[in-house]
Formats: structure tokens, C-alpha cells, sequence
């Protein structure tokens, strides 16, 4: 990982106490390119056992030897699973319920194109504020159409117990 990038996770970790999270999904596109056309479902699947634990523990056993398995044979494929060991596990420290929905940055991404999308068909903005209420307004709705989509994101009431925060353990509002 770039100097760059080591900046922004030291940051993230820093100023909102939170671990890097990279992106499953995206990191074994980006490990099957080194394993070879012959040799990309042996490494997928290898991968994949890791993924399938229910303990983050053992997860990052499993990832460890799967990586000195690939080592003779594939060493910069395995040296790309110890760099990317702990970011790509750091779902694993979440309760098992919220897994599926943190392992990958798609979610995020999607948002983040929306963003994109909307501000490119503005083109020119005649200040800051109103780059900022358009994004605002684009994140607002973002976060009612995640509220009211319960069997896909994390909800209110699956997160208060992980948090120390009296507002994060309030009710939802009624209806």
C-alpha cells in the first residue's frame, strides 16, 4: 500500500477511532490477477475458507496459513495477503449479524457514484454552499431510503449495543 494511503488509515484510526476497512470483494479481483488463469479457483477457494469462519480468530489463522500454503509456490500473491491481512479481516471484529453487510464497500461506492453523478450534471457550482446542500440533500436521502431498507443495512437498533454513545441507544422514532 502506498505512503498515502498509510496516512489516511493512520488518520481514520486517529480521529474517528476506527480501522480501515478494505473491500473483500475488490481485494480478491486484485489477488486473482496474480494466482494465474490455471490457478484461480485453488486461490479463490483457499482464500474463501478464511471468509467462512465465524470467529475473527480464526479467521486470521486460517488466512495466515492459507498465505504460507501459497508462499513456495505464489510468494507475491501470499505477500499481498500479509499486507492486506488486517484490513480486508477488520469486518470479522463486527457481530456476526453485521458481517455480510461490512465486508464489502460497495454500499459506499454506490453513494459515492451517486454523488458523482449528480454533481457532474451540475457542472459549475456559484459557491461552496451549494456544492454542499446538493451533497447534503443527496445524503439525507441516501440515509431514509438505508432506514426504511431493513433486511439491507445495519439498523439503529442492531448497532446501539456496540456503542457507548446515550443517542446511538435511543428508540426509532415511532410510527
Amino acid at each position: 500500500m502506498t505512503g498515502a494511503h498509510e496516512g489516511i488509515k493512520a488518520a481514520v484510526s486517529k480521529v474517528l477511532c476506527a480501522t480501515w476497512q478494505r473491500c473483500r470483494v475488490h481485494f480478491m479481483r486484485n489477488v486473482l490477477a496474480h494466482a494465474g488463469k490455471q490457478g484461480r479457483r485453488v486461490v479463490s477457494a483457499f482464500i474463501g475458507t478464511a471468509f467462512a469462519l465465524d470467529d475473527a480468530g480464526a479467521a486470521r489463522a486460517q488466512w495466515r496459513q492459507v498465505a504460507d500454503q501459497l508462499r513456495p509456490r505464489v510468494p507475491k500473491l501470499a505477500g499481498l495477503m500479509d499486507e492486506a491481512e488486517t484490513d480486508v479481516l477488520a469486518y470479522m471484529t463486527f457481530p456476526a449479524a453485521h458481517r455480510t453487510k461490512l465486508h464489502s464497500t460497495n454500499p459506499i461506492e454506490r453513494l459515492n457514484g451517486e454523488i458523482k453523478r449528480r454533481t457532474e450534471v451540475v457542472g459549475i457550482f456559484p459557491n461552496e454552499g451549494a456544492i454542499t446542500r446538493l451533497i447534503g440533500a443527496i445524503l439525507l436521502e441516501q440515509n431514509d431510503e438505508w432506514a426504511v431498507q431493513r433486511a439491507r443495512y445495519i439498523t439503529l437498533e442492531t448497532i446501539a449495543p456496540l456503542s457507548d454513545d446515550p443517542l446511538i441507544g435511543l428508540p426509532a422514532v415511532a410510527a
